[in-house]
């Protein structure tokens, strides 16, 4: 998976020098960070890292706006403040090996008492399940390991509707799979198939990987391409469509997903901030779909509609 690593930096022309500068400079800077980390997921950045200056980013190269990004930073909305950042390619030898190295912790997700508990984990973090549910993530990347919220948050949707997950023909779509973190939890609630894309080569192998290791390979069919394939190479309607995808492309891409949905389909929508949660509940609106839950944790947002 080819990233672009990008150093933002946050350039103040309104700093203090009194008494209380320390502390009114440094909630300036945290405030600057903050809205700059909503402009840039806008323009398809996942995650960040705080740096002295402002921030460093990561995008998926195919991903990447920069002419929505030049925008958002050109009408930044802090008098006195000035964004410039710098861009590179993120090494991905140095990439995968820091996450090959130290993996991640084990993650539970828990409902509620009547549902089953999900643990993520790797292969170098085996966390004693008594009961529950097990998914193993090689954790090649730290996108799509199940440490990001956006993730947690469909992955407790899916547990929510887990009960629609008992019929030996329901179907699942998969949009932007990634590792297919999400559709093995899907097919390990209950799920008789998976159909997953993603456009990224890297994420299509890797999501087979896992699918064997998690032994649905034979249930989960993993195609490269965009949502363009949904027109050739997806065949019949789906129970349940998902997609933890940046705003911009799931506003653009919302009209495929409502035409793959059977009759009374689920819609499940992350990787957005909450924000962005009224223009895609209108957006959803124009297509008949009503909203009936959402979730947000730490400024991201997961919506699920109905028809």
């Amino acid at each position: 998976m080819k990233y672009f690593e990008v150093d933002f930096h946050i350039n103040a022309q309104c700093i203090m020098h009194n008494a209380q500068s320390a502390m009114y400079n440094a909630q300036l800077l945290s405030d600057a960070r903050d809205l700059l980390t909503a402009l840039a997921g806008e323009a398809g950045f996942e995650t960040f890292e705080e740096t002295e200056t402002g921030l460093k980013g990561y995008v998926q190269q195919p991903l990447f706006d920069e002419e929505a990004l030049k925008t958002a930073l050109d009408d930044f909305p802090f008098e006195g403040i000035t964004v410039t950042y710098d861009i590179r390619e993120a090494e991905d030898k140095d990439w995968n090996e820091q996450w090959e190295n130290e993996g991640f912790d084990p993650i539970f997700i828990t409902r509620n008492e009547n549902t089953p508990t999900i643990v993520i984990h790797d292969g170098r973090h085996l966390p004693e399940i008594k009961s529950g549910i097990s998914i193993e993530i090689d954790a090649k990347l730290a996108f799509g390991t199940g440490t990001h919220e956006t993730t947690r948050m469909v992955c407790s949707t899916l547990l929510s509707l887990s009960h629609y997950f008992t019929s030996s023909t329901s179907r699942i779509l998969d949009c932007g799979t990634g590792t297919g973190i999400l559709s093995i939890c899907a097919l390990k609630l209950g799920a008789s198939k998976a159909v997953g894309y993603d456009i990224d080569e890297w994420s299509v192998d890797n999501a087979r990987h896992n699918a064997i290791i998690n032994q649905v390979d034979e249930r989960f069919t993993v195609l490269l391409g965009d949502a363009s394939i949904l027109y050739n190479k997806v065949e019949g309607l789906f129970d349940l469509v998902m997609a933890n995808i940046n705003r911009n492309i799931l506003l653009n891409d919302m009209p495929l997903f409502r035409q793959k949905m059977a009759p009374n389909a689920h819609l499940v929508l992350s990787g957005f901030y909450a924000d962005d949660i009224p223009m895609l509940v209108e957006r959803a609106a124009t297509l008949g779909l009503t909203l009936e839950s959402q979730r947000e944790d730490n400024s991201w947002a997961c919506l699920t509609f109905r028809q």
